[in-house]
C-alpha cells in the first residue's frame, strides 16, 4: 500500500499536534501536496539549499524539518534570498517540506525530553506547562547522582558536542536538579529558579540574562543548534517504528550557521 505525505504527517502530529504550536509559528506542510506518495523522507533541523540537494541525491521527496523555512509571508519567489532559493529548488524538484517547530517544542516527548534523555536525567516533567494541559516548554529532572560543577560543565560540553559553552558564575555546590529547554530559553530562567533547579541548560542567553542567576542557579548556554541537534534523531527513531516501505534518512549535513575558533 502506498503511503502519502498525509500518512506521514498524521503520524508526526500524534506527538506534535499542530494546534499546540505557538501562535507566532508557521508549522505543518509548507510546500507540497498531502496526497503525494512518499518515496523517501529526509529528516533535518533546518532546510537549506544543500538540504534539498541531499534530498534529491537520496531520492527523498519529503523533507521533515524542525525549523520552518518559510516563517513569515513570501510576496515574491525570485531566488533573491536563501529562503526563496530553497522554496524554488524544492518546488522545481517536487520535494515537499514539512515543519514541526514549536508543536514539537511543546510536546512532552519532544525537543526538551530528548535533551533529558541524552543527559541521562530521571523523573523529568515539564518546566513551563501550558494551562490545564500536559504540554509546554522545557523539562526539569534529576541527575542519577549529584555532580560537581566543573565535572558537569565538561559533561555538558561533551554531551552537546560543542567547542564552547557560556555559563554564569558557579554556585559552589554539587548539582542534582537540571532544567533544560531547546532553542531560545531565556524566558524560562525564572521558572527554573522557582522550581529549585540547580542548573538550567538552554541557548541564546544575552549578557544581562546571566545576571538573573543571582547565585541561585548555574546557567549554561550550549548554543541554539547544539541544544536542538538531537531532535532529528528523535524524529527518525519515531518514524522508523511506523514506516518500512520507504527510507527514513537522517540528514548528514550540519545546518549550524555558527562556527567556533
Amino acid at each position: 500500500m502506498n503511503m502519502t505525505i498525509k500518512n506521514v504527517t498524521d503520524y508526526i502530529e500524534k506527538i506534535a499536534p499542530l494546534h499546540q504550536a505557538e501562535d507566532f509559528d508557521n508549522v505543518g506542510l509548507l510546500i507540497g501536496n498531502e496526497t503525494t506518495v512518499v518515496k523517501g523522507v529526509l529528516v533535518t533541523l533546518d532546510t537549506l539549499e544543500e538540504t534539498v540537494d541531499e534530498a534529491i541525491n537520496k531520492k527523498c521527496n519529503l523533507i521533515v524539518s524542525f525549523h520552518p523555512i518559510i516563517f513569515s509571508g513570501l510576496k515574491k519567489i525570485n531566488g533573491n534570498s536563501y529562503v526563496e532559493k530553497v522554496v524554488l529548488k524544492a518546488i522545481q524538484n517536487n520535494i515537499a517540506i514539512y515543519a514541526t517547530h514549536t508543536a514539537l517544542d511543546n510536546s512532552n516527548v519532544g525537543v526538551s525530553a530528548k535533551m533529558c534523555e541524552v543527559l541521562g536525567l530521571k523523573n523529568y516533567n515539564i518546566l513551563v506547562p501550558k494551562e490545564d494541559e500536559n504540554i509546554g516548554m522545557g523539562m526539569i529532572g534529576d541527575l542519577p547522582e549529584p555532580m560537581e560543577e566543573d565535572n558537569f560543565l565538561e559533561f555538558t560540553k561533551k554531551t552537546f558536542k560543542t567547542n564552547g559553552i557560556r555559563f554564569s558564575s558557579k554556585i559552589g555546590k554539587s548539582l542534582k536538579k537540571v532544567a533544560v529547554l531547546g532553542g531560545s530559553g531565556s524566558f524560562a530562567i525564572s521558572n527554573a529558579i522557582q522550581k529549585k533547579a540547580d542548573v538550567y541548560i538552554s541557548a541564546d542567553f544575552k549578557y544581562h540574562d546571566f545576571f538573573k542567576a543571582e547565585g541561585k542557579i548555574l546557567l549554561i548556554d550550549v548554543g541554539h543548534y547544539e541544544s536542538e541537534q538531537f531532535t532529528k534523531n528523535l524524529l527518525v527513531e519515531y518514524l522508523t517504528k511506523k514506516f518500512t516501505s520507504f527510507a527514513i534518512i537522517l540528514s548528514e549535513k550540519s545546518t549550524n550557521p555558527i562556527y567556533y575558533l
